[in-house]
């Protein structure tokens, strides 16, 4: 199968026909065709795979795919659905009149800091028949997620995006320190010093560390902070610190969301930040209705 001008692309509409309805009759009728012919087809993919494909089930009903036919099944329908685009050229997506919802895979902070402002976005951007679905990013599903449409786009940080994806740069992030309006101890910014004495609240995503970032690089310079209490969630952190006199460190965004009930200042040391990307599986790129959704995120980052 070395010379394509020899192969009859026509068999690929078949064996993913085969594939998914395991069964000649069904594919046949799937394919408006005669059973003969199917039956006919699939000796012809046996013999340019060298592999049976799909034999008969133990139970006697329809049939079961090979090793091999499982291996191919999605290359297959994949590069099926890449020749269609190309004969169907490029779609155009209406939000006004689109009926879709757009999964969107995300950390805790992407979700606090760009979830509202997208989802006002889209409010005047598209449609009622747009709607946005937000989920905490599993780091290891994630990749199979995007590749299965399952996800439509990863918000996170350059860690989060697996290799292989596509990916925009949203925005550069640093850190600052966080208290209550009217805390005891003035609005100055700390000195190193005051600063590890105070009480601080960390975000541990993973869930029950006391040690998180800012602690590498206090380590790094020979000193400690005094970490009382640690949650999973940004979003829990204005709440908790409005009513307490403890402190936390933030990224500057999250932090300006709040700007009426937190005081905001710099670190008094030089802490590295992040960077916030939008990432997707490269068979969706040409997606229009993906391609308008990047640009909305895009839009309300910048």
């Amino acid at each position: 199968m070395n010379d394509l001008r020899a192969f009859d692309l026509n068999l690929l509409v078949t064996l993913d026909a085969l594939l998914t309805e395991a069964n000649v009759t069904r594919a046949a009728q799937r394919l408006h065709l005669s059973q003969s012919a199917v039956s006919g087809q699939l000796a012809r993919l046996r013999q340019l795979f060298h592999d049976p494909l799909l034999v008969p089930a133990d139970n006697g009903r329809g049939m079961t795919p090979t090793a091999r036919a499982l291996e191919l099944a999605a290359p297959v329908r994949a590069a099926l659905e890449q020749l269609a685009g190309i004969v169907r050229g490029p779609a155009l997506f209406d939000a006004a009149t689109a009926q879709r919802t757009f999964q969107v895979a995300a950390s805790d902070l992407s979700t606090a800091v760009l979830g509202l402002p997208l989802a006002g976005r889209l409010a005047q951007a598209a449609g009622p028949g747009v709607r946005l679905a937000f989920r905490m990013a599993d780091g290891a599903r994630i990749a199979t997620q995007l590749q299965e449409g399952e996800v439509d786009l990863l918000i996170g940080s350059e860690r989060m995006v697996p290799p292989h994806l596509r990916a925009r740069l949203l925005f550069d992030e640093h850190f600052v320190m966080v208290q209550r309006k009217g805390h005891p101890r003035g609005p100055l910014p700390p000195d190193l010093d005051g600063y590890c004495g105070l009480r601080h609240i960390l975000v541990s995503t993973s869930g029950g560390s006391l040690h998180g970032f800012m602690d590498e690089h206090l380590q790094a310079l020979g000193r400690s902070r005094n970490v009382v209490l640690s949650v999973q969630s940004f979003a829990l952190v204005p709440d908790l610190l409005s009513r307490s006199d403890h402190v936390a460190t933030v990224p500057s965004r999250l932090a300006a969301l709040h700007a009426d009930v937190l005081d905001t200042m710099p670190l008094p040391f030089d802490a590295r930040g992040f960077s916030l990307y939008a990432a997707w599986h490269p068979r969706f790129h040409a997606d229009p209705a993906l391609a308008w959704l990047r640009e909305q995120v895009v839009h309300v980052a910048t």
